[in-house]
């Protein structure tokens, strides 16, 4: 199978299942928070650059959902510029193969049982993307106080 470096919001319970689904179908990860990330123009838009502006956004992110970010207006340089920011507004997952180097935005399921494989139990769902329900809150957790 492949081993697949995983960049997650920590404790997103859509990434979770994400995990679950490739963990199931054989592959390894190695597990990296998305927000913790020194993400660089270069190094986000080596994920980003295939996809049209508006498919770089989390639009589960607060800000997304309360219209202060309208992807939909951005051109490509705003919208690094944002993401870099922000990261909490960078779609996720973003995967990364370690044998190809080949990436991947999102939890499209047919994309990827394409790209890396999974079980047909999975594949059978449209998508594994987004929040695990729509109770799920999917802004970062609060700081803890020390």
């Amino acid at each position: 199978m492949t081993h697949l470096v995983f960049f997650e919001k920590p404790g997103c319970g859509g990434n979770a299942r994400q995990r679950a689904a490739l963990e199931a179908a054989g592959h390894t990860l190695e597990r990296r928070s998305l927000l913790a990330e020194a993400w660089t123009r270069e190094s986000l838009l080596a994920f980003l650059a295939p996809l049209p502006v508006p498919a770089w956004f989390n639009r589960a992110a607060p800000r997304v959902k309360n219209g202060d970010v309208v992807p939909e207006e951005l051109n490509a340089e705003t919208a690094l510029a944002l993401l870099i920011a922000e990261p909490l507004l960078i779609r996720r997952p973003l995967m990364q193969r370690a044998d190809d180097g080949s990436r991947h935005v999102g939890f499209d399921t047919a994309e990827i049982d394409a790209w890396v494989g999974l079980n047909p139990a999975i594949t059978a769902q449209p998508s594994l993307e987004g929040c695990a329900s729509p109770t799920e809150r999917c802004a970062t957790p609060a700081p803890s106080v020390a």
